[in-house]
């Protein structure tokens, strides 16, 4: 099995992250990268403390940047110090993707190593009102519709990456979640296959706040799909 480098940004993390990372490096991954999005100090001790796990690297934004530059951040660290490593995977940071969802995706890096793998979540969730999960198909259709290319779920924070991916990864635009949708369009764009691996489904936690965690709001997402037609529609009439 591959041993990817796991990269997840971090904004006021939960408790539970320092166990989880400790989980994710008993599963053959070679090192567990954590941004921290310039997270309020009283979550400092989670930090510390996952800076002290042996094969985890803490970086550090002074001030929260947003998830897209997170994960940019995480991509420059790692084609700096290592660059032969063959895959990074994008994990979100408050247990939204369970141990048994990343194993799904690491059982299929080799069958799909020539490009991007999306964890795709299962909306048919008693988490998430029916409204939101119809919006997502909706959501998926115009993806279809103005890209042509079926992707049943643009905002999951699951990905394999090839390594070799991540040079033009940096140069996608998008600090905030935008850059999910965006990532994916400039995929198509570039011709870089795009595959996807049913996981979970959609876990929403209650009472309690979560950052910057791929969108549920399917209205947002629509109106970022049409914002990028727009623009590369734009681009490509110049």
């Amino acid at each position: 099995m591959e041993r990817p480098i796991v990269i997840i940004p971090a904004l006021n993390p939960l408790p539970t992250l320092i166990n989880y990372t400790k989980a994710l490096l008993e599963l053959n991954i070679y090192k567990v990268i954590i941004v921290n999005d310039g997270s309020d100090p009283k979550y400092q001790y989670i930090f510390q403390e996952l800076s002290m796990i042996e094969h985890c690297i803490v970086l550090k934004h002074e001030d929260n940047k947003g998830k897209g530059r997170a994960l940019k951040t995480g991509f420059g660290y790692v084609l700096k110090y290592f660059p032969n490593t063959n895959f990074v995977l994008t994990v979100g940071a408050h247990g939204q993707h369970t141990l048994d969802d990343v194993k799904l995706i690491l059982q299929n890096l080799r069958v799909f190593s020539n490009g991007i793998i999306l964890g795709v979540r299962n909306f048919r969730s008693k988490d998430l009102p029916l409204f939101n999960a119809i919006g997502h198909r909706a959501a998926s259709l115009l993806f279809k519709l103005l890209f042509h290319r079926r992707i049943l779920d643009t905002q999951t924070g699951l990905r394999s990456i090839p390594t070799k991916e991540l040079s033009w990864l940096l140069n996608v635009p998008g600090d905030s979640y935008d850059y999910d949708i965006n990532m994916l369009v400039e995929a198509i764009n570039r011709k870089t296959p795009i595959y996807e691996i049913p996981i979970g489904r959609v876990k929403i936690r209650k009472n309690s706040i979560i950052h910057y965690d791929e969108i549920t709001n399917s209205q947002k997402i629509i109106q970022q799909i049409i914002a990028n037609f727009t623009k590369y529609h734009k681009k490509n009439q110049e």
